[in-house]
């Protein structure tokens, strides 16, 4: 008898299981997502390194159009005034077929939706309710609807509702006094910076991260600038007082529609309470910005889970926890050392930092560890 899965959630993490579901005879699913549609909205860049290019190459990823997608070939350092420190190349990881690619996230989550069925994606359903049977799982909408199920995977994100159901232990997400900042800019030689490139500019408590997402000459920018609190009201002071204070030649940047919102970390990652529960994505662990890895967890998250179910192995909820834990923790120490040197304010100190990173990006040994570790799977 096939097993029943409900995926709830229908962002990277969830909409990659479903892919990898779909194939499989051994199971059944369908996707829950709360709102009444998909976030298509375009111009929110993500970067996808080749730890899940490789996974999404096993679902068709390589047939989308190549003007919708890019392959940035290095990271450019700068500092605040516009002087180029180093640069890292990522291009050594690549290989012919899988490729350090951005693109905007409406592009993948539309690439992803459109290989699922529809009668596989439900809408507007918000969980009411959840009961632990003997060996099955009652979800309760609060439209009404229930469903009976083997497996449920929550895929809802940082705030994950689902999680909620099946933790005893309160686990919110801690902020992380900062604030995300981002707008899509036509690319113009903006301030002689690389245009085919992802270019990383570093200054006192706020860096902004500018890289190519297609083919079209569309810039996804990013400013993360350090903040006690967030006031989506006040953005625009925010950016005269912590980014153009350092240079007022980058007002030309945020002249677009711009999108903030604050920057959050998981508190900890917890099993769920029953064998039959799993974590999957952001809903796991939501990882800080600074490492460029959160999507790239999800697919690989959702293709480490893939497996294990197909495998049918009993202890399938501990090693997925285990190894998903083991592998967050290596990048979350990665992140958080990055957002701590991305936003030195010390003079000497970055003077420093400087010195270290232009010697670092050169030493292969270095590369192949703090990458390499990361961009494997």
């Amino acid at each position: 008898m096939k097993k029943k899965i409900a995926i709830i959630g229908a962002g990277i993490a969830g909409l990659t299981l479903a892919n990898l579901i779909k194939s499989n005879s051994d199971f059944e699913f369908m996707v829950y997502e709360k709102e009444e549609s998909l976030s298509l909205e375009e111009g929110f860049g993500i970067q996808l390194a080749v730890n899940s290019v490789s996974i999404l190459n096993k679902i068709g990823f390589s047939k989308i159009q190549s003007d919708k997608i890019y392959h940035p070939q290095k990271i450019n350092f700068y500092s605040m005034d516009n002087n180029k420190i180093c640069e890292l190349e990522l291009a050594k990881f690549n290989n012919e077929k899988t490729k350090y690619t951005t693109l905007q996230r409406s592009t993948l989550i539309e690439f992803l939706k459109d290989e699922i069925y529809t009668q596989h994606l439900r809408f507007g359903k918000r969980i009411k309710k959840v009961s632990e049977l003997k060996d099955k799982i009652l979800i309760n909408f609060d439209d009404n609807t229930n469903d009976l199920v083997d497996y449920v995977i929550a895929a809802d994100g940082i705030f994950s509702s689902t999680r909620a159901f099946f933790e005893k232990k309160n686990n919110k997400p801690k902020f992380k006094n900062a604030v995300a900042v981002r707008t899509i800019l036509k690319a113009k030689n903006i301030l002689n910076i690389d245009e085919k490139n992802i270019n990383l500019i570093m200054g006192s408590n706020v860096h902004l991260v500018v890289y190519p997402i297609n083919n079209k000459r569309e810039l996804n920018l990013v400013s993360i600038i350090r903040e006690k609190k967030f006031d989506p009201d006040s953005i625009n002071d925010l950016i005269n007082k912590k980014v153009l204070s350092q240079n007022s030649n980058f007002k030309d940047l945020f002249q677009g529609d711009l999108k903030s919102w604050p920057l959050y970390e998981s508190n900890m990652a917890l099993p769920s309470s029953n064998k039959k529960v799993f974590y999957l994505g952001d809903a796991f662990y939501g990882l800080l910005p600074t490492m460029a890895q959160g999507a790239s967890q999800s697919i690989e998250g959702a293709y480490n889970l893939f497996n294990l179910l197909k495998e049918n192995n009993e202890d399938a909820h501990n090693i997925y926890f285990k190894n998903r834990l083991t592998r967050v923790k290596t990048i979350q120490k990665r992140s958080n050392f990055n957002f701590f040197a991305f936003h030195i304010s010390n003079p000497l100190v970055k003077k420093v930092r400087n010195m270290i990173l232009k010697r670092l990006v050169k030493n292969k040994r270095f590369i192949d560890s703090y990458l390499g570790e990361v961009y494997k799977n």
